[in-house]
């Protein structure tokens, strides 16, 4: 399935329909009230998260999304049937935006979470609301209000525990094929990846955490260069960021600097993540190729993802970090106590 990451709709919600203009007309009752029925509401236009989508790519070929208007009263007080509301399936990951104004709607990150996003309009009153002693035939009624319309754009940042940053060829593509079951496109040339993959990674028995493997980042991505900026916002929701060298690199040092650079001018949030650096392809490592200590306070784990040596050491740091994480990130029983009660 082709991978898409931003899309343009318009969305439209249902007018309400109109109210009626009837007087009861029974035999025995010449002169009957009025008794026009309402419109009905317009259809509302709604999103909802499903967690078995992974791209963007229907809204490439459906752009346009309008609700059922409201059914327009009757007589004998009979109110209109209400349009029928759209459900708009969407990735969990899915930034909302109002295209024209930029201002974020809704970010929607929880599973089968619903956004109302347009409301229908209000059905118009029938001529029995506007009776009175004075003006016992009113001869109007009102009209259905205009449905919410508006043009969104959506932009998906996957969800993923941790974002693996790395050169092109830095073996991010192997290391997650060989600790999970996605199966990424591997060749020794830059830019094999040309899309964000996602991976279960199993840990113990019943353990598991998510890690995306994204395009290589090159200096300059931050600016352009390369395919690095283009995918780097599907990192800012990761927990943990592993930071890739190879170990054959002429300066692992200075490429693990000028990836943390890259990262920081697209944004500076990136690096307030908990970080791992991970020293790959050991297998091909020269004999006397010392790890250096790259950064005070982020742990260096050396491994091969073709011998396997290191990855299990690897996957207990990162299982340690994304537990961590998500205890940090529970709610407290006072705090839900709280939610509750409101």
């Amino acid at each position: 399935m082709k991978f898409v990451d931003s899309a343009s709709i318009v969305i439209a919600a249902g007018d309400g329909g109109n109210g009626c203009v009837s007087f009861r007309r029974e035999k025995f009752v010449p002169k009957g009230g009025p008794d026009g029925g309402d419109g009905g509401r317009g259809g509302h236009v709604w999103l909802k998260t499903n967690r078995q989508l992974t791209t963007l790519l229907d809204f490439k070929y459906k752009k346009k999304y309008i609700a059922d208007r409201g059914v327009h009263g009757q007589g004998a007080r009979k109110t209109g049937r209400d349009g029928a509301d759209i459900v708009i399936q969407v990735p969990c990951g899915t930034l909302v935006r109002n295209a024209e104004t930029q201002e974020v709607i809704a970010d929607l990150t929880g599973e089968e979470q619903e956004f109302l996003i347009a409301r229908g309009g209000k059905g118009g009153k029938g001529n029995q609301h506007f009776a009175t002693p004075t003006r016992q035939a009113p001869r109007f009624a009102e009209p259905g209000q205009k449905g919410e319309a508006l043009v969104l754009d959506l932009e998906l940042k996957l969800m993923a525990d941790v974002g693996l940053v790395g050169f092109p060829n830095a073996g991010k593509s192997t290391l997650i094929s060989v600790i999970s079951a996605a199966k990424p496109k591997i060749a020794d040339y830059p830019f094999t990846t040309l899309v964000p993959n996602l991976g279960i990674v199993r840990y113990e028995e019943y353990k598991s955490f998510v890690m995306a493997d994204i395009p290589g980042i090159i200096e300059g991505a931050s600016e352009g260069r390369g395919l690095g900026l283009q995918f780097l916002r599907h990192i800012e929701r990761t927990k943990i960021l592993a930071v890739l060298v190879s170990a054959d690199s002429p300066d692992i040092t200075a490429e693990y600097k000028t990836l943390l650079g890259e990262l920081e001018k697209f944004d500076e949030g990136l690096l307030n993540k908990p970080r791992i650096a991970v020293i790959t392809k050991m297998d091909i490592a020269s004999e006397d190729l010392e790890i250096p200590l790259l950064e005070e306070g982020v742990k260096v784990l050396p491994i091969s993802s073709v011998s396997g040596h290191g990855l299990k050491e690897l996957k207990d740091e990162l299982w340690k970090e994304v537990s961590a994480r998500e205890r940090s990130a529970e709610p407290s029983e006072e705090g839900l106590g709280n939610d509750a009660a409101g």
